[in-house]
């Protein structure tokens, strides 16, 4: 059953280009046999002429009807070699922009949970990367595979039919490239595996020493950074050389092995010792001839070798991600009746057997602030990304209107709740862009409208062009002010609920209390789900969810818990106790 699953994906991972891969396979075969009669057709012409030598008649006939049969082959091979490029590109492209309409497609369907566990890096490799690694395959793969199977296979039947003695000795250099290939390959999976994880760890060291480069710089730590890259470097160098050490030797025989000089040579000692045997000169010819061709296609695919692998790769990373399961869409969607968020003995587990969140039952009304503590992996996160179905829960409801989210049409639940997370998001165009990504319809003053309640309408407006300035042009936020931005968008959204998870986290201090300010405003006829690791800016949440391992500990207003001395209160001391020693001196009281 699963060899059945795999062929089918396989079929339909190349269905847009079946018939152009079947043109391929015709035109490559068209091209090997086409290369090869010209060859048999200068041994042919030798045979018909060299009779005339001893006064016997010459049949013109044959030899016009030869040299019209190696025109026609030349001609087309050259047609065949065209075609079949074109072909193959054309269906690289067709294939290519195929797959990318999959991939969106697909990237729209899936949880928003699997963009947060993952980089833009990762889409990028899917939509750029792993596509364009399968150019090889289909552009050039099958072109080569065709001609390193049929041009030595067409040339041994016709060695075999004229002469066994000549195609055997041309045969030896060929079973002799395979077999010390073959030898030198011997732990290449296991060699590939190293060279792999050499290079992950070297891109990734790469990449920490560039970004973090001004920071070290400035602290004088440039050693310390620079060695991590160092050590990478040096591994990756010794990995290589000593692969090629190993290497070298078995590569060294096959290049003697198919070498021209030295299967000519070896043709040639042959040729003369079965002249000298009773063999017809003109029947070691052909052997001589083709003899220097047969193993030159097949080095030619050992070259690719490389390429092949990555192309596999990339088409194995594509299919795997083309598997990956969308979200679960309603048949029967319902329509929320209102903005309350209700969780119903809701429980979450990632990886299905751990559960992170347990039995959580909460309302958040219309209007109100609904604020969730507790320490770092206590599940605050977890239990916000519930709510726009980044996830689903395991057990229980989390419902909108008194609709679960999970029989919500998707577009209608991204309408009803926006959400600031932690990682900030911007794209690479005009700060008004930027702001309007989810109303790509909204006028300027709803822009400048939703900026001003993000505070950070003055800011925009101190670069060049304001709105227009481009983000990472001329457009350089901070990480407080690139929330601000994100802020800005959900505001603009204008959903009725509304979920930030540490909406303040980037925030200087100047800054941090507008914003409270204007999220505090946005309350009104919204319902407000805020998560923070600062309490001075949840004080005045209309209810304070207390999380402890995935349960709620505690639940009610800052003085109610205050009141109760229990867990939130000690969390509370301790705050303003870290929150003193972090101030100057002259600023403590």
């Amino acid at each position: 059953m699963g060899t059945t699953s795999e062929q089918a994906d396989a079929e339909g991972f190349f269905a847009p280009v079946r018939g152009s891969l079947a043109a391929i396979v015709a035109l490559s075969v068209v091209g090997a046999v086409s290369s090869v009669v010209p060859f048999i057709a200068v041994v042919e012409l030798a045979r018909t002429l060299l009779p005339a030598l001893d006064g016997e008649a010459v049949d013109t006939g044959r030899v016009w009807t030869i040299v019209v049969i190696a025109v026609i082959a030349l001609f087309a091979g050259f047609g065949a070699a065209f075609a079949s490029g074109a072909v193959s590109h054309f269906a690289d492209a067709e294939l290519q922009l195929s797959l990318r309409r999959r991939i969106i497609r697909h990237l729209q369907r899936l949880p928003l949970g699997w963009f947060d566990a993952r980089s833009s890096g990762t889409v990028r490799k899917l939509v750029e990367n792993d596509v364009t690694a399968l150019h090889q395959l289909v552009a050039h793969t099958i072109q080569d595979v065709i001609t390193a199977v049929a041009v030595p296979v067409i040339g041994l039947v016709y060695l075999f039919a004229v002469e066994w003695r000549i195609a055997l000795a041309a045969l030896l250099p060929l079973v002799v490239t395979i077999v010390l290939y073959a030898m030198m390959m011997r732990g290449g999976a296991e060699q590939y595996r190293r060279y792999d994880q050499a290079t992950t760890r070297l891109s990734g060291a790469t990449v920490e020493f560039v970004h973090g480069i001004a920071v070290v710089k400035r602290f004088g730590q440039l050693g310390r950074s620079h060695r991590r890259y160092r050590e990478a470097m040096r591994e990756y160098v010794d990995f290589i050389g000593q692969w090629t050490r190993d290497t070298a030797l078995w590569f060294t025989a096959i290049e003697v092995a198919t070498s021209p000089a030295v299967v000519l040579a070896w043709l040639l000692a042959v040729g003369l010792w079965l002249v000298e045997a009773g063999a017809a000169p003109i029947d070691v010819l052909p052997g001589v001839l083709l003899g220097l061709g047969l193993s030159g296609p097949l080095m030619k695919l050992g070259s690719s070798a490389q390429f092949l692998r990555n192309a596999t790769k990339a088409q194995a990373s594509l299919a795997d991600f083309l598997a990956l399961p969308p979200v679960p869409q309603p048949d029967s969607p319902q329509e929320p009746a209102g903005a309350d968020v209700g969780l119903d003995r809701v429980a979450f587990s990632y990886d299905g057997e751990h559960r992170v969140l347990h039995d959580i039952t909460a309302t958040c009304r219309p209007g109100t602030v609904t604020a969730l503590v507790g320490a770092s992996g206590s599940g605050k996160s977890t239990l916000a990304k519930l709510v726009p179905r980044f996830y689903d829960a395991t057990a229980g409801e989390v419902a909108i209107g008194g609709a679960d989210v999970r029989d919500t049409a998707s577009a209608d639940l991204y309408r009803r709740v926006g959400f600031v997370f932690q990682d900030v998001q911007l794209l690479r165009a005009s700060l008004r862009d930027n702001i309007r990504l989810t109303r790509p319809d909204a006028a300027d003053e709803q822009i400048e409208r939703a900026a001003r309640a993000a505070q950070i309408h003055d800011r925009i407006m101190r670069f060049p062009r304001g709105y227009d300035s481009v983000v990472g042009e001329d457009a350089n936020l901070s990480g407080g002010e690139a929330q601000r931005v994100t802020i800005a968008r959900a505001l603009l959204a204008d959903p009725p609920v509304l979920v930030l998870d540490e909406a303040t986290a980037f925030a200087d201090p100047d800054s941090e209390a507008a914003i409270q300010y204007a999220l505090s405003a946005l309350a009104a006829d919204r319902t407000v789900l805020v998560i923070a690791h600062r309490l001075h800016t949840v004080t005045g949440a209309d209810q304070i969810l207390v999380l402890d391992g995935g349960r709620i500990a505690e639940r009610g207003t800052h003085a109610e818990l205050l009141a109760r001395q229990g867990r939130y209160a000690r969390m509370w001391a301790d705050y303003r106790a870290n929150h003193a020693r972090s101030l100057p001196e002259g600023a403590r009281g």
